[in-house]
């Protein structure tokens, strides 16, 4: 049996200008913009290279807007990410190493948390494959 995490649903106050966070300041994919019924708008974003989605829109959670935290991108180039990121407008922290793993962190407008991983260099994760 397989089942594969696709899609993940971001609780959001204001849809349109989530659009343009995630999509002008970084740099995700619109993969669409629908109303499939009269109060259910769903947009979906792609992160560049991601495999899973987000979907942010009206009519489809009950969670509230800005309560979700810990959803987490890994690249391969946090420092140079970062630097692009920040230059499209976005606020994302400092870099922290956190024992040979870098980390930054960035809120979207409605104070959704994220983390930014930095790739784990492959002597971490065989460290943590011996335990």
């Amino acid at each position: 049996m397989e089942m594969r995490l696709e899609v993940v649903q971001v609780p959001v106050a204001d849809v349109d200008r989530s659009k343009a966070f995630y999509t002008e300041q970084l740099g995700f994919v619109l993969d669409h913009d629908v109303e499939y019924i009269p109060g259910m708008r769903v947009v979906q974003l792609t992160p560049p290279g991601s495999a899973v989605s987000i979907v942010i829109g009206t009519g489809m959670t009950s969670m509230t807007p800005g309560s979700l935290e810990g959803l987490q991108l890994v690249t391969p180039e946090l420092g140079a990410l970062r630097a692009e990121l920040l230059g499209r407008g976005a606020d994302i922290s400092e870099i922290q190493d956190m024992g040979g793993i870098q980390f930054a962190y960035f809120g979207d407008p409605d104070g959704n948390r994220w983390v930014i991983q930095g790739a784990t260099p492959q002597d971490v994760r065989d460290a943590h494959l011996d335990r």
